[in-house]
Parts: C-alpha cells; structure tokens; sequence
C-alpha cells in the first residue's frame, strides 16, 4: 500500500502592511478566511477542473493570528498550483495581503518545527513593536498556537 504523498508549504501572511501591528483594528487571520481566498483564486486562475483537482488534498492545517505564520498542506502532485493561487491572491474580503514563502517540506514535523521557530522569533518582534500596548491575554493566545502546532498531525 502506498502511501497519499504530500506537500506543506510554510508561509507568511502579511496582511495590510499599515495595519499590521495596530491594535485598535486587529484583522483576524482564520483557516476559513485563508482557505476561501486560496480556493477562489484557484478557480479564477486554473478554473473548476484545477479547483477539483487541488480540493482533495488542500488544507489549512495551521495559522496564527498573531505572528501570521500558516501551514498549508496539498498533494505533492498539486503543490505547484497552489503555490501559485497563494501567490496570486491579493485581498482577503476588503483588506489587501501578499504572502512570503518560507519552506516546502515532505512531511508535517519539519513544518511544524519551522513553524514553532519562525512563531517564537516573530513573537518576539510584536512584543517590541506592541510594547505597552501588549494585550494581558497574548501570551496565553500565543502558547495556546503553540500547543496547536506541536498537535499537529499527518
């Protein structure tokens, strides 16, 4: 029996670059926001047979809204043309995003290492940035990802 062959893609969101770190109008990043916008911008480019094509295997397995870091997974097959709708995306709903690949990996625990490593180092950079304007519950929300990507599986 073979096994169903994947690809993750570890990216960066970067979404409206003027309201990144505000606080006052935090834009919430969601698996089912990310996901709507990949998937339409697979049927705008690559059209219902390269939509159904992709759709087996693309999921979102991992975001966090705070350092915008997601992993996506798809067959090994497919990657490529997700890789490119990801790239072709520009608006989520009304707010304008672009994307910052990082790595592509076979399997889910390089991701998730590199996941867990990019999440502490930008963390760090929104405490500075946000400095006393740190909400109390961040670092609870932010070990709560944490646990999310370490339970990650296949």
């Amino acid at each position: 029996m073979v096994g169903f062959k994947n690809r993750y893609l570890l990216m960066e969101v970067f979404v409206d670059p003027n309201k990144d770190f505000s606080l006052d109008e935090p834009i919430i990043i969601t698996q089912f926001n990310l996901s709507k916008a990949i998937k339409d911008s697979i049927l705008t480019n690559f059209g219902e047979c390269g939509l159904a094509s992709s759709t087996n295997s693309f999921q979102v397995k991992y975001v966090n809204p705070i350092t915008k870091i997601c992993i996506f997974r798809t067959s090994r097959e497919e990657y490529q043309k997700v890789w490119a709708a990801i790239t072709m995306v520009r608006s989520i709903g009304n707010c304008p995003w672009f994307s910052t690949f990082l790595t592509l990996v076979e399997v889910s625990r390089p991701a998730k290492k590199a996941a867990l490593k990019c999440d502490e180092s930008k963390f760090e950079q929104y405490k500075l940035l946000a400095g006393e304007r740190l909400p109390a519950d961040a670092h609870q929300r932010m070990q709560n990802c944490v646990e999310k990507v370490k339970a990650l599986e296949h």
